[in-house]
C-alpha cells in the first residue's frame, strides 16, 4: 500500500523518479524509489520524512491503512483533464477519507453502515426515474418539501461526503472506498468546492443517482437519467406544480425564477428545465428562453446563492468536525491529534473546546 501511495503522490506532483530523487538531495537513487513504489524495498524513517516533504503529503497519507483503493469510481472529467490533475484529485480524496475512517475507528463506528438501497435499478424511461426519486424520498421520510442540506442528508444516511478543492474540470465522483483485510467497502460522494452552491447541490443529487440507478435501457441516455433523478429529487413535481399553480406555457418573470431557485436551492436553468419536465413549459418555449434572456445562465448564474447564506452554511460537511470534538471531549484523542485531524492550530481547537476566558 505504501508503494501505491508513493506512486500516486509522485503523479500528483507531476514529476519523474529522477526528479523526486533530486528533490530529496539524492539521498537515495531513482532506482531505489522505483523499488519503494513496487514494494520491493521500504525507506528508512529519515527518507520517509524527506519523501513526504518533497511531495507535500502527510505521513498519514503515505502510511495509513484505512483505504486500499477507490473502487468503481470515475471522475466526471473534461477531456482536457491531465493525468496529474486526476492523480491530484484522487490523492486529495484518499487523504480526506483516511481521516474520516481513522476517526470512525477511534469512535468504533461502522463506517460501511448506510441506508442506500441494496440493489440498483435499471430504468427505461423518465417516468421510471421520477418514480425512483419519489420512492427514495418516501423511504427516507423526506416529505415533499425542499431539502435544506443535501450534504447533511447524505451524511445522515451513512454516505461519506467529501467536499474538496479539486480541479474545476472534475465535478465530482461517487463510488466505494475499498478497504484492506476484507473489511466492507464504504460509500462516498465527492464534490468540488470550486463550484457554486447550486452546482454542488445538484452534483450531490446527481452522484446519489449513480448509487440508485444501475443502467439505462432503450433510447434513454444514462447521464440524462441521472440529471432527471437529481431534478426530481431536489424539486418534486407536485410541489413545484403547487408553487406555480395556474402557470401556462409562458416564460416566468425573472423575479419568479429567482424566487424559485432560492427556494429550492438550485440553478435558474435547472428551474426552467424542471418546468419543462413537468409540462408547464413546452420545448419551444424552453428553447426560446435559452436563446434569449437565459442564454448566459449556463456559465454565469443569476443571483447566485450566498455561500454565507442558509444553503451555503448547510452544505458544509459538519459530521466529521463534530465527531472530532466529541472524541476529544471523551478523551479518546489528544488535543494535538484533534488539531491534526481538523488541520487547524492547536490554539484554535482549544478555544473551540474551552471557550473564551473570562478576561477575553
Amino acid at each position: 500500500m505504501f508503494g501505491d501511495r508513493l506512486r500516486l503522490a509522485r503523479k500528483r506532483a507531476g514529476i519523474s523518479l529522477r526528479d523526486l530523487a533530486d528533490r530529496i538531495g539524492n539521498d537515495v537513487s531513482a532506482q531505489a524509489i522505483s523499488k519503494y513504489e513496487s514494494g520491493k524495498m521500504f525507506p528508512s524513517s529519515s527518507v520517509l520524512v524527506a519523501l513526504g516533504k518533497a511531495l507535500d503529503v502527510s505521513l498519514d497519507f503515505l502510511m495509513s491503512n484505512q483505504v486500499a483503493a477507490l473502487a468503481g469510481v470515475e471522475f466526471r472529467k473534461h477531456s482536457g483533464t491531465s493525468a496529474a490533475e486526476r492523480a491530484h484529485a484522487e490523492s486529495v480524496v484518499i487523504e480526506e477519507v483516511e481521516r474520516h475512517l481513522a476517526l470512525d475507528a477511534i469512535l468504533e463506528l461502522d463506517s460501511e453502515k448506510n441506508q442506500l438501497p441494496h440493489e440498483q435499478t435499471v430504468v427505461g424511461s423518465f417516468d421510471e426515474v421520477e418514480a425512483l426519486a419519489n420512492k427514495l424520498r418516501k423511504d427516507w421520510d423526506l416529505g415533499n418539501d425542499p431539502i435544506p442540506s443535501m450534504t447533511g442528508l447524505l451524511e445522515d444516511k451513512g454516505i461519506k461526503v467529501i467536499a474538496v478543492d479539486i480541479p474545476k474540470k472534475l465535478s465530482g465522483l461517487t463510488g466505494d472506498v475499498q478497504r484492506p483485510d476484507g473489511r466492507p467497502n464504504v460509500p462516498i460522494i465527492v464534490v468540488s468546492t470550486q463550484f457554486t452552491i447550486e452546482r454542488r447541490r445538484f452534483t450531490l443529487a446527481h452522484e446519489l443517482a449513480h448509487r440508485i440507478i444501475g443502467g439505462a435501457k432503450g433510447d434513454l441516455k444514462l447521464e440524462k437519467a441521472m440529471d432527471r433523478f437529481a431534478a426530481a429529487f431536489l424539486i418534486p413535481k407536485t410541489h413545484l406544480q403547487n408553487e406555480v399553480a395556474g402557470a401556462r406555457d409562458a416564460l416566468p418573470p425573472y423575479s419568479e425564477l429567482v424566487r424559485l431557485k432560492h427556494f429550492y436551492g438550485v440553478a435558474a436553468a435547472a428551474i426552467l428545465m424542471r418546468l419543462k419536465d413537468i409540462g408547464i413549459l413546452s420545448d419551444s418555449t424552453l428553447s426560446y428562453a435559452f436563446q434569449t434572456y437565459a442564454r448566459a445562465w449556463r456559465t454565469a448564474e443569476p443571483m447566485p446563492l450566498d455561500p454565507k447564506g442558509q444553503y451555503g452554511k448547510l452544505e458544509q460537511p459538519t459530521r466529521f468536525e463534530r465527531s472530532v470534538y466529541w472524541a476529544l471531549a471523551d478523551r479518546l484523542i489528544s488535543l494535538p491529534r484533534a488539531a491534526e485531524l481538523l488541520r487547524r492550530p492547536v490554539s484554535q481547537v482549544e478555544l473551540a473546546v474551552r471557550g473564551p476566558s473570562v478576561g477575553d
